[in-house]
């Protein structure tokens, strides 16, 4: 037995330890291994062979066959096939054994294709001497296969792929080719063929794609070489981002620039241009988002607050901590504490809002002294939340001269289509190079040397634009020694006769890997295990062990080969890598098993668990993934044993645990995608799963997602019912009414929740289940909420607040908190009680910006009842600057009504249409309709009581066309305002009417401020018509102000009814 050097390929002696040719340490043996790959069969097989038989003498039957077999042979093995098999007449050749070339499928076609030439030639022979002729058929196709080790010599390929290619050839017509649809697209530009219709194949669900093969183009030459060169034909768009940055610079804001462009066109090369153009002038971070695109949120702010910081994998939390502290000096410990949260540094929760805010304060730091460049990759796999913080970043940013450079695939347009739109947002979309452009990139990677025109040609028709492709390509054919440099000229001395690239980087890719060693190929595999960036000592971990102590070597020589390099920007660890690009990290991890990927996904986790430690938190949401994909391999591998569901159950614990921290802080798309997930891993009726049912049901909810939140709580309800678990199936069910209320079904919603509820908290109560009783009462609320009872429904908050104490949910708290305040403003609670007590509310959520703001203007609405204008500007203006720190439209939006109505109590109502416009606007701009439906009556308001009719009018019938059905405090406010603008037209009847119509709304309600509003327009609606009937209604109102103690509201009412002269009054509804 013999030894190969690794190094200079000669064979030594078993025994030997170095080699004795180049002294380079000889490693033992690696196993063999079977490996996934895309490869193309071509089946093949005579037609009415058996009467062969009848006219042929044995030994004649067997020159043919043989003759046949040879002919048939010769021309497969000469396009690059590998001949696996006879099977009787049939023949079997598989491409891409032992090795994948670029062109495996059009090799295929060309050997097929070629064989009916040749049988045509070899049947004037038969004919000639035997009297016969022959007539094949030709299936040819392109897949995934499982193959043996080809460096053992393996021959053997399983897989759909091969049953798919013997049934077109018994579909095909004698002497023709059928070819599928993978094959036609990896061909298309190359082949003439004739669209058939779909097959009915035996053993396939569903008709396949096939077409019938009339010709190939003839071969054309091919190459490729990567190497750095110069930034070719994007002058323009490069000029854009320096000007983008020089505008930022002098007026001190922020930019976004995202470069659009396929994969391999060009994005980060120019990225690194434009840095290296303007780089010296300003400080520069880098965040990637993670191509996994399960739920790593905000990943790329841990790149840029590492990166940032100085952080490295060998700091534990409390000096990663340490660091950050110092990077933010100590004047902002809000800021730490908020990115520390964000980055898996700290456990404690706080709101996507706040953390947004964080981040935007992180960045305004980092730009104090000079200029901030966030240079942000892969922009395409982000989480909605961060693109959503981005967005924020962009609009909310002042003072600060900073850009944010992101690159993205065309899919992220396709997703957001206004990502763009914004005011301090562009996007650059760069298109395939021209042709000349493709040949100058060649003339750079090439240096000063030439090269053959026709290997420049094709390598330029092959590319179409595509700069990567070019590089790839050029290397591979330098790598395979197929070009070589001879006096400054690269040649082809054995031509490229038979070589053709396919036009697909996946398939150029898999045949550069393919023609690594296989050392090589054992440390590149785990490193696509561990990511598109990864450390050398995880690759280290996951290599087989005879190979550890090279990983550095190999790792050295991958790079020098394009395959990876170093990666200096990433500094959790001393020595990591990155993936020349992440298409070739795809491309290796599909050539692995499943069972191997499931392997090394396992052993990563537990890699990083020992060289984490205390920062698990940080890692929690990959590491869950990790688990969650080797789970994933296992099971579809077949039936899983004790270990398989061990690592289920670890990686949902991961998940779940993530998903819970990201619900916790309001990032409910994160949440529903991780518990979604954590759920997916775990058997239908194991507890854990069940028992996150129900939250991701309401996490499924939060996002809008009905249908899927109602599968999930009709899966968690089956289950509770038939494991007889009357806990599970409350909770459930508490949830399920919550799906009703927010899909629309609000009619009957009451009437079907109470008795629901208070079941519920009989069970909860005798299990003393406080996180249940929680939900039980904010159910409660929500159903007197809907009912504008506002007393029942501040009630039934404090008692969910009170068990969500007990229970130590910190997001319940916050959420029933905001809606006490909310139902203390607007309910029968007197003024003086509500402001103590929502004072009390704004101390609790004082660590919650965005709570704080909302109890803020709420607190001013309250204020302003008493009379105390000032001190209410100053709530509602430090409310509307909370919002407006956060970047949160909808809540900026939403601070316009207390605003609003803070002024129309002082009597300032071109201030009020100011502070309400500035919310209509908004949220015109964001397409939002229920609360601008609100803003629309109230704003009609302000108008009218300027006098301008029309205007109020038409305000009026905007709410009307907003509003929905079911928004009782909208249908009434327009139809009391529009009752006021016709009763100053003297319109009485419609008038009377709409006034009337108001108040019947808000007979059988409890909100104080809207039926006092209602009274007094019915009113003034009469004194506008001359009826001093109407003096009954501003009785009423101001008797119902009083009990609110809404001072500022009586002494309006009491002026209002000064005004009428006394009458009796029709019979007076109790209000």
């Amino acid at each position: 037995m013999v030894q190969i050097c690794s190094n200079c390929g000669e064979e030594n002696p078993d025994r030997f330890r170095l080699c004795g040719f180049c002294g380079t340490a000889l490693a033992p043996p690696l196993p063999a291994q079977e490996v996934r790959k895309t490869v193309t069969i071509v089946f093949s097989d005579l037609k009415g062979s058996t009467s062969l038989g009848e006219q042929l003498d044995s030994e004649s039957l067997r020159e043919v066959m043989s003759r046949y077999f040879d002919a048939m042979r010769e021309i497969l093995e000469h396009h690059g096939g590998t001949v696996e098999k006879y099977i009787g007449d049939a023949i079997m050749a598989v491409f891409g054994l032992p090795r994948i070339r670029e062109d495996d499928a059009l090799r295929a076609v060309r050997a097929a294709h070629a064989m009916q030439s040749m049988l045509a030639t070899l049947n004037e022979e038969l004919d000639e001497r035997w009297g016969v002729r022959l007539v094949n058929r030709t299936g040819v196709n392109t897949g995934e296969v499982v193959a043996g080790d080809p460096t053992t010599g393996q021959r053997l390929v399983t897989g759909d792929t091969v049953n798919v290619a013997a049934r077109l050839e018994q579909a095909a017509p004698g002497l023709e080719v059928l070819i599928g649809e993978p094959t036609y697209r990896l061909t298309r530009y190359a082949v003439e063929v004739e669209e058939i219709e779909p097959l009915e194949l035996k053993g396939k669900a569903e008709r396949v794609p096939a077409y019938r093969l009339l010709s190939v183009k003839d071969e054309h030459e091919g190459l490729l070489r990567p190497s750095q060169g110069r930034l070719v034909g994007r002058d323009a768009e490069l000029q854009l981002l320096v000007d983008a940055y020089d505008a930022a610079v002098a007026e001190r804001r922020c930019v976004t620039m995202t470069l659009v462009g396929d994969a391999g066109v060009g994005k980060s090369r120019l990225t690194e241009e434009f840095l290296r153009r303007v780089g010296g002038s300003a400080l520069t971070v880098h965040g990637r988002c993670l191509p996994y695109g399960n739920g790593v949120t905000f990943w790329p702010v841990v790149e840029v607050v590492r990166e940032a910081a100085g952080i490295s994998d060998r700091d534990d939390a409390d000096s990663a901590r340490s660091k950050l502290s110092t990077l933010l000096g100590p004047d902002h410990p809000d800021v730490v504490d908020r990115i520390a949260s964000a980055v898996g540094l700290s456990e404690t929760q706080f709101s996507v809002q706040e953390l947004f805010w964080g981040v935007r304060k992180l960045l305004t730091l980092l730009a104090v002294n000079r200029p901030l460049i966030v240079a942000v990759e892969d922009l395409h796999w982000a989480q909605d939340t961060f693109l959503d913080l981005v967005e924020h970043l962009t609009d909310t940013f002042e003072g600060a001269a900073i850009v944010i450079l992101c690159d993205a695939r065309p899919t992220l347009l396709e997703q957001r289509t206004a990502w763009s739109e914004r005011p301090n947002a562009a996007h650059v979309l760069l298109e395939p190079l021209t042709a000349e452009q493709s040949e100058q990139v060649i003339k750079n990677l090439i240096g000063g040397a030439d090269l053959d025109e026709g290997v420049r040609a094709h390598i330029v028709e092959t590319a179409e634009g595509n700069p990567l492709f070019v590089e790839q390509l050029l290397s591979m054919l330098i790598d395979d020694g197929l070009l070589i440099l001879e006096d400054g000229h690269w040649s082809a001395p054995d031509g490229l006769r038979d070589f053709a690239v396919p036009p697909t980087i996946q398939a150029l890719l898999a045949a550069r890997l393919d023609s690594l060693a296989r050392e090589e190929r054992a440390v590149i595999e785990p490193a696509a295990v561990a990511g598109n960036v990864f450390p050398e000592g995880a690759v280290q971990e996951l290599a087989p062990d005879t190979l550890q102590n090279q990983v550095p070597d190999l790792l050295a020589a991958l790079s020098t080969k394009q395959f990876v390099r170093p990666d200096p920007t990433e500094r959790a660890f001393e020595h990591a890598y990155r993936f020349h690009h992440v298409l070739i990290r795809e491309t290796t991890y599909d050539g692995l098993l499943k069972r191997a990927r499931a392997t090394l996904h396992e052993q990563f986790v537990r890699w990083a668990d020992r060289v984490n430690g205390d920062r698990a938190l940080e890692y929690e949401e990959i590491l869950g993934y990790h688990l969650e994909q080797a789970h994933r391999y296992l099971a579809e591998l077949g039936p899983l044993d004790d270990h398989g569901r061990e690592l289920g159950a670890d990686g949902s614990r991961r998940l779940a645990s993530a998903g819970h921290r990201a619900r916790a802080r309001g990032d409910v798309a994160a949440a529903a995608n991780l518990l979604e997930r954590a759920a997916a891993i775990l058997p239908a009726l194991d507890p854990a799963r069940l028992a996150l049912l129900p939250e991701l049901g309401e996490a499924l909810i939060d996002i809008g997602q009905f249908p899927a939140a109602e599968t999930a709580l009709a899966e968690a309800l089956d289950a509770a019912q038939s494991t007889g678990d009357p806990l599970l199936e409350a909770d459930v069910g508490l949830r399920r009414l919550l799906l009703e209320l927010r899909s629309g079904e609000v009619d009957r919603w009451s009437e079907e929740a109470v008795p629901q509820i208070a079941a519920a908290i009989d069970v909860f109560t005798k299990a003393s289940d406080h996180a249940g009783l929680a939900r039980a009462y904010r159910l409660l609320g929500y159903v007197h909420g809907t009912a504008c009872n506002y007393a029942e429904a501040a009630e039934a908050s404090e008692r969910a607040l009170q068990h969500a104490a007990e229970a130590g949910d910190s997001r319940e708290q916050r959420v029933n908190a905001t809606s006490l305040a909310l139902a203390l403003c607007w309910g029968p609670t007197q003024v003086d009680e509500a402001i103590e007590r929502t004072s009390q509310i704004l101390e609790q959520v004082s660590g919650n910006r965005l709570s704080r703001g909302w109890v803020l203007c709420l607190l001013a609405h309250l204020r302003s009842m008493k009379g105390e204008f000032e001190g209410a500007r100053e709530l509602y203006r430090a409310g509307l600057a909370a919002m407006e720190e956060m970047g949160v439209g909808w809540y900026v939006a939403w601070t316009s009504l207390s605003a609003g109505r803070v002024e129309m109590l002082a009597g300032d109502y071109p201030a009020a249409e100011r502070e309400l416009r500035r919310g209509f606007e908004l949220l015109d701009r964001m397409g939002e309709r229920y609360l601008r439906s609100t803003v629309a009556a109230l704003l009609a308001r302000a108008v009218f009581e300027q006098g301008r009719l029309d205007a109020a009018e038409e305000l009026t019938r905007a709410a009307e066309e907003l509003a929905s059905a079911d928004d009782v405090e909208t249908q009434a406010a327009w139809r009391s305002v529009r009752a006021r603008v016709l009763a100053r037209r003297q319109e009485s009847e419609d008038a009377a009417r709409l006034g009337q119509d108001a108040l019947q709304l808000l007979l059988p309600t409890d909100s104080a401020v809207m039926k006092v509003e209602a009274l007094a327009d019915l009113g003034e609606v009469f004194e506008d018509l001359g009826d001093p009937s109407g003096s009954w209604a501003l009785e009423e109102a101001i008797k119902l102000a009083e009990l609110k103690g809404n001072i500022a509201a009586a002494a309006h009412l009491r002026l209002a009814l000064g005004r009428l002269p006394s009458a009796a009054g029709p019979e007076r509804t109790a209000v």
